[in-house]
């Protein structure tokens, strides 16, 4: 069975929901999902892979959370190129700019992004952000 890593990093719980609702979409899509917090993650294991999913909050003045995610995705860009992955994560206020500098990022580092977004949910993801992070699992598990 194929396993695809979700990595995320959360303060709240609100990204580790959103996390594991991605896990069941792919569980659902008959594949196995590693849902696991950002220091538990395996480098290795990203680099392997021709998919996954990451998740961050914004933070600060919208940006990834600078200790723990943002060393973590730098480590990232330079091994992303021809991989197709899943973004997502939960904001408390701006509208969603942090979620749009990371999806050009990849996309400059050559990552393909599903759907050229990620999905974002505003503080507490709802029955509908959480019904989107279970599709988007799915939709990552049928790459």
């Amino acid at each position: 069975m194929d396993k695809i890593q979700v990595v995320f990093w959360t303060q709240g719980g609100n990204t580790q929901a959103m996390a594991e609702a991605v896990g069941q979409g792919i569980q659902e899509a008959g594949k196995e999902a590693e849902v696991v917090f950002v220091s538990g993650a395996s480098m290795e294991a990203l680099q392997s892979a021709n998919v996954f999913a990451l998740g961050c909050p914004a933070m600060g003045a919208e940006v990834l959370e600078e200790s723990e995610m943002e060393p973590f995705v730098c480590e990232v860009e330079a091994f992303v190129s021809g991989k197709t992955i899943a973004l997502f994560g939960s904001y408390g206020w701006g509208d969603g700019q942090w979620m749009r500098d990371w999806v050009d990022r990849m996309e400059a580092a050559g990552a393909k992004v599903l759907n050229g977004e990620g999905v974002i949910a505003h503080e507490t993801p709802d029955e509908d952000a959480l019904a989107e992070c279970v599709a988007l699992g799915k939709q990552l598990a049928s790459v």
